[in-house]
């Protein structure tokens, strides 16, 4: 006799931040109940990731409940099965479908056999994990020499607004973009190299760019309050940082995910005919001091002489032992009128973003800063620190810019944690930082 297992996701269609209850009823007690989880993702690559659990007397799994006895990951979590997956292909990075406004459907499978040898028909349940909610708009950029692409919510508006920046990788953060649109704010993602129309490298980029963005971006969607925050990761955490310093008046709040407190050279995003000694960031035509420049200790062998997956932050932890170069580079973060959310990772293989963010704080608290400041340092995680839920495995990779084969650092589980944590509170961050906004108004 075949009996029948029935397994459900709850809720079946939502945001991707929105986490599912997957439980399973009808197994025998004490029944091995698997599940297998999989999703075609980016150019149609299958992630997959399964799980073994241990039925209760009533015969039901539930992952908000439950940890699995073995499988893709390990103790209770009701997402697991996403975080955990693994590209079929064994070296697919991107997860995200194009364009982003396509949805993400993942499908389980429950399978169970009973001690008594009974079988069960299998169940399958899938579920949906969009970035962007029902009226979200989307529009390309290709103004007053700007490069990105601008997400809206439904309505009338106006919104507060955000201003994405990628990293070294370059390109345009659609996905964050999206998802702050569907949080109510009017999302712009700027690229500035590595997309249509720009630099093939980071070298040399202009400030002056960034404000024009701004500028465009209060221009067109008259932000509710004047609101326009700043939300940057990696080499983009260091030039949200970098912008509301240089363009105080023109910034209200400033997010960055795994920041440096320092001006760094080009780094694995240069140009090579200038090298990664060179500079980054310029203004008024001039290139900004940087860590590297005249540092009596920089040196680039831990990095390229370290044993593979190779970590650039032995590289940057020389770099910091040049007291004078430090200071030369540092990032005047007290000119700041806002408050600052910085977001690091405890085992940041790419650079010690964790000291970067304490001297950061220690900096605006030397300075008085009027505003709140907030630092979350997640212990085990690595560089990749991005919003829940999508999977957090693929920690070695080659840059997409240098092609040098580097890990990120980090551990699945803590990168999962740090994912999940990180995004909760960034909104939370948000919605202060606009409700003082008004309130410093006088509106309500």
């Amino acid at each position: 006799m075949t009996s029948s297992l029935f397994l459900t996701a709850t809720p079946a269609d939502a945001l991707i931040d929105v986490p599912r209850r997957l439980v399973v009823q009808g197994a025998a007690p004490g029944a091995h109940v698997t599940l297998a989880a999989s999703t075609p993702r980016a150019g149609g690559v299958l992630w997959q990731a399964e799980a073994t659990f241990v039925a209760d007397a009533q015969g039901v799994v539930d992952l908000t409940r439950d940890a699995p006895i073995g499988g893709s990951y390990r103790g209770v979590s009701p997402m697991g099965l996403v975080w955990s997956q693994v590209p079929e292909d064994g070296k697919s990075r991107e997860v995200f479908a194009q364009p982003v406004t396509r949805p993400l459907v993942t499908t389980v499978t429950a399978l169970a056999a009973g001690d008594g040898g009974e079988a069960f028909a299998p169940s399958s349940v899938s579920f949906v994990q969009r970035l962007a909610a029902d009226g979200v708009t989307r529009r390309d950029v290709r103004e007053d020499g700007l490069v990105g692409t601008l997400y809206l919510p439904p309505g009338d508006g106006p919104f507060p607004a955000v201003m994405i920046l990628n990293g070294s990788g370059g390109g345009i953060n659609e996905p964050r973009a999206a998802l702050y649109a569907s949080h109510g704010y009017a999302a712009f993602a700027l690229g500035y190299f590595k997309g249509p129309g720009l630099p093939d490298y980071i070298s040399n980029t202009p400030l002056e760019y960034f404000a024009k963005g701004m500028d465009w971006l209060r221009r067109t969607v008259r932000p509710a309050h004047d609101f326009v925050a700043l939300s940057g990761q990696s080499r983009g955490g260091e030039l949200v940082l970098l912008l509301g310093a240089t363009f105080p008046e023109a910034v209200s709040a400033v997010i960055g995910y795994v920041p440096s407190a320092l001006i760094h050279s080009a780094q694995n995003a240069c140009d090579p005919a200038i090298g990664r000694e060179g500079p980054t960031w310029l203004l008024d035509g001039k290139p900004l001091p940087h860590i590297w420049e005249n540092n009596r200790t920089a040196s680039w062998a831990p990095f390229d002489e370290g044993p593979p997956p190779h970590r650039h932050t032995n590289a940057m932890l020389t770099a910091l032992d040049d007291a004078q170069a430090v200071e030369r580079a540092r990032i005047p973060v007290e000119k700041i009128r806002g408050p600052v959310m910085l977001l690091s990772a405890e085992d940041d293989g790419s650079w010690p973003s964790s000291r970067y963010s304490r001297m950061v704080t220690e900096r605006l608290a030397a300075h008085s800063h009027p505003y709140a400041v907030e630092h979350l340092d997640f212990e085990k995680a690595g560089h990749a620190i991005v919003f829940p839920y999508v999977p957090t495995t693929q920690l070695v990779y080659a840059h997409p810019v240098s092609g040098k084969i580097s890990t990120g650092g980090g551990q699945p589980d803590a990168n999962a944690i740090a994912d999940e944590r990180s995004w909760r509170a960034v909104l939370a961050f948000l919605a202060r930082a606009v409700a003082e906004r008004a309130q410093s108004q006088g509106q309500s």
